[in-house]
């Protein structure tokens, strides 16, 4: 390990990360992308290795992309997902095999062969669990699908594919540890007897800040901003919402794509009087920011971006305990067991009939804004990748 201090007044790490898809791309590519940059505005030094760049990070140590021919990104599918991933992971072992680094930081479905590098060069290693158990992901999304009627998607990340589950299972055990974003997901790898010494805690985090507008008069307005489909669990949302004395008078806001079937069972719930329903949104901070409530009644999740854009946006969270949400139960946001559609209705009739309340709790969800912030997840990453480090030295030291 580096002798040098970073900026967080830490000793220096140098860190190998390595991401198989497009760093800065929409979903897991921004949580990726702010990680390292993160580590690199604290004074870590990050070599980075990934498919390709669609924001690039200044100051990285260096820059390896396996997805780019002439500083053009090449699609996964135009020489297969799997393929593509399995040389992502090569690259990196490789890069690994001469890398002078403390610690290596991957994520799913491209990290076997560069864990068992780095093991091999007694590199501690740690693997990221954006989302539940695979298992737990699969056993739960099939079973909500099927009681709607529904199939799950075909290909989807959360519909069942035995190599995939089995990829990730190779991963999590030949990783120092893994890095978890919430208790819901500890819990569910707990629960499959994975040893909870190397479970180890950060969190995620958001880009924007408190600013300070007033929100417009008008009706109680609760928003639900995400993917249109069963795991979202939206229609427990709609549920509530049409059950709550708030839709009397208040308005539902529903933005996200839809998956079309999914539309068609929701379609009855979608055409009432108070329900508004959007396409994607480019401005989740604008939507959030005019709304009193979000509702996020999730059946699986890692931890919900948007649970914590909500928080600083000063959108008071009613989410489930799935959703892995960083707040304080009747302080900053409310949760409810996952399907719990009574409770998260009368949580909807509490705060639309009590605006004291809600204002309470808007304003000190916004006062603990810093703590949900990238830089702040990074210093818990950071401590993770100590605990790791520490979990390699005690384990060469049992098997000595």
């Amino acid at each position: 390990m580096n002798a040098r201090r970073s900026m967080g007044g830490g000793r220096k790490l140098t860190v190998l990360y390595s991401f198989p898809h497009a760093l800065g791309a929409p979903g897991i590519g921004w949580t990726a992308w702010n990680q390292v940059n993160e580590l690199v505005r604290a004074g870590h030094e990050v070599h980075v290795v990934v498919a390709s760049v669609a924001k690039p990070v200044e100051g990285a140590a260096s820059l390896r992309t396996t997805m780019t021919v002439f500083s053009r990104r090449v699609p996964h599918r135009a020489v297969g997902r799997d393929r593509a991933l399995r040389y992502h992971d090569y690259v990196a072992s490789r890069r690994v095999r001469k890398a002078n680094v403390a610690v290596v930081h991957a994520w799913p479905l491209a990290s076997e062969l560069t864990f068992k590098a780095a093991a091999r060069r007694g590199i501690p290693t740690l693997r990221e669990v954006p989302n539940t158990h695979t298992a737990h992901a699969y056993e739960v999304v099939a079973r909500e699908s099927a009681r709607l009627g529904l199939e799950p998607r075909r290909g989807a990340s959360h519909t069942h594919d035995a190599r995939h589950l089995a990829a990730e299972e190779r991963e999590w055990a030949a990783a120092t540890a893994l890095l978890i974003p919430s208790e819901a997901v500890a819990q569910t790898f707990r629960d499959r007897g994975f040893d909870p010494g190397r479970l180890l805690r950060h969190q995620y985090g958001s880009n924007a800040r408190p600013t300070g507008h007033v929100r417009e008069e008008g009706p109680f307005t609760a928003v639900f901003v995400g993917r249109g489909e069963p795991r979202k669990g939206l229609h427990y949302a709609l549920e509530a919402w049409i059950a709550s004395d708030a839709c009397r008078t208040g308005r539902f806001l529903v933005f996200g794509a839809l998956e079309p079937k999914y539309a068609r069972y929701l379609a009855p719930m979608l055409a009432h009087k108070s329900v508004e329903v959007h396409g994607v949104t480019d401005d989740p901070m604008g939507v959030l920011s005019q709304a009193d409530v979000m509702l996020l009644p999730t059946i699986e999740e890692g931890s919900a971006l948007v649970t914590y854009e909500a928080q600083v946006a000063g959108c008071v969270p009613l989410v489930s305990i799935a959703a892995g949400a960083v707040i304080e139960h009747g302080i900053t946001g409310f949760t409810h067991e996952v399907g719990d559609v009574g409770t998260l209705t009368r949580q909807l009739d509490t705060l639309c009939t009590r605006p004291e309340l809600l204002e309470a709790m808007r304003a000190a969800a916004i006062s603990r804004a810093e703590s949900l912030t990238w830089t702040a997840a990074v210093r818990r990453q950071v401590d993770a990748y100590r605990a790791a480090v520490a979990l390699a030295d005690k384990s060469r030291r049992v098997s000595a």
